[in-house]
């Protein structure tokens, strides 16, 4: 009996475990769905509330391009069919910003329109800085311009004079402009038409300004090294009272009173002489300056500030200006295609103005520019003249010049002037 009695407990026993068992089991799949409809009316929520922004793209369309050669924007209204009554509002709106007919070949522009083909807005990049920014309201529409921000990081940048800085450094846009700004710095030491040797060797710490990720173009050079002619010459650029300037290792600013040439990157066919045999009257006679040789319309600049005492034509010189500078100097610039756009008689200039355009008016055999300094109208030579030196640092700011200026060594020291200098040794340091 007892054993009976027991046997049957533990059945019942059993039995009571199973039903709790499938309680607990219907209670859980119960959850289970439970959640799965809640996580489907949530997602359901989020379907509806980014529904409105996808049915807002879709409404509108973007037109990206870039300008073509002797493309307006009128062309590209009618390319893409939009209505030109809204182009000649958009024209002036941006009258004040920037001209809508000033456009160039190359540069990008983005246009967004709506379902109805009307203009909401019109990005053109102006230049490598600035986007041209037209934007459509209640009111009609409105222009402003955005500023490029750029990320700025140290470049290093070095190599060996073959034939000219040009082709050394690299003729692509960004080396060419690097290449100006570098004769710009020495031009009143070096004269990059008749002082490089084969063999000069250059080293540059310059910015590398980056967008997105993607280098776009050089910045300014914070400090260079050339070595020309067994010459080694340094500048750094520093900031004096709110202004940069470029200084040699002691401190003393490059910028003197002349620069050492009137144009860039150019040829001297022929120097300055007491006899030299003229092409054209076939007789020897003096030649009291140097010329030029340079393509027709070649910009030349005045060498230093001062006042137009002459600007117009001068038998053998053709179009000729003549400048009076502070220290009793007077620099003569013939053969000018064209004399530049305001130049006349006591007019003041500024170092660097451009004064006129080579040509080969008067009596020339080719374009050139016949470059002469007289000083008490007596005819010197310009390669051989010492030109007076720039101001220095301020004594209150010395220590800090040499500061900056031992960091840059020790970058200009690091570089290898036998890498390619269309090479950019970039470094993920930000400036």
């Amino acid at each position: 009996m007892n054993i009976y009695r027991s046997r049957k407990y533990n059945r019942r026993r059993d039995f009571n475990s199973k039903g709790i068992a499938k309680k607990l089991s219907v209670i859980i799949v119960s959850l289970i769905v439970t959640i799965l409809l809640l996580l489907n009316i949530f997602d359901t929520d989020k379907k509806e509330e980014n529904l409105p922004q996808q049915q807002e793209q879709k409404l509108y369309r973007e037109i990206n391009g870039t300008v073509k050669k002797g493309e307006t924007f009128f062309n590209v209204f009618k390319q893409y069919g939009l209505d030109i009554a809204e182009l000649f509002k958009i024209r002036e709106a941006a009258a004040d910003v920037h001209r809508l007919r000033d456009v160039e070949p190359g540069r990008q522009y983005k246009i967004v329109v709506d379902i109805d083909n009307r203009v909401n807005s019109l990005l053109y990049w102006i230049d490598d800085d600035n986007i041209l920014n037209i934007t459509r309201s209640d009111k009609g529409f409105s222009a402003g311009k955005i500023l490029l921000e750029y990320e700025k990081r140290i470049e290093h940048v070095g190599g060996i004079i073959k034939d000219n800085l040009i082709s050394s450094i690299g003729e692509d846009r960004e080396n060419l402009m690097l290449a100006l700004q570098l004769s710009d710095i020495f031009a009143w030491d070096i004269d990059f038409t008749s002082d490089l040797r084969n063999g000069d060797v250059f080293k540059i710490v310059v910015e590398g300004l980056y967008l997105d990720g993607e280098f776009k173009k050089y910045g300014e050079i914070l400090s260079t090294e050339f070595e020309n002619n067994g010459k080694v010459y340094h500048a750094y650029r520093f900031e004096n009272n709110g202004k940069a300037d470029y200084y040699d290792a002691e401190g003393i600013s490059l910028k003197k009173a002349f620069l050492k040439a009137p144009l860039n990157f150019r040829r001297i066919s022929s120097y300055f002489s007491k006899g030299r045999f003229h092409p054209i009257l076939k007789i020897y006679r003096p030649h009291h300056g140097l010329d030029y040789a340079a393509p027709s319309g070649t910009p030349v600049s005045v060498v230093g500030d001062g006042t137009v005492v002459f600007a117009g034509r001068k038998s053998q010189y053709g179009n000729l200006v003549i400048v009076k500078h502070r220290n009793g100097w007077k620099t003569y610039y013939g053969h000018l295609l064209r004399i530049g756009k305001g130049i006349k008689k006591w007019r003041e200039v500024e170092q660097g103005w451009i004064i006129g355009y080579v040509g080969s008016t008067g009596l020339a055999t080719g374009p050139h520019l016949h470059y002469e300094i007289k000083i008490k109208n007596k005819p010197v030579n310009p390669l051989t003249l010492k030109l007076p030196q720039g101001k220095s640092i301020p004594k209150t700011l010395i220590a800090e010049f040499r500061l900056f200026r031992d960091k840059m060594n020790s970058q200009l020291a690091s570089i290898n002037p036998a890498v390619l200098a269309s090479f950019r040794k970039g470094t993920d340091k930000k400036i």
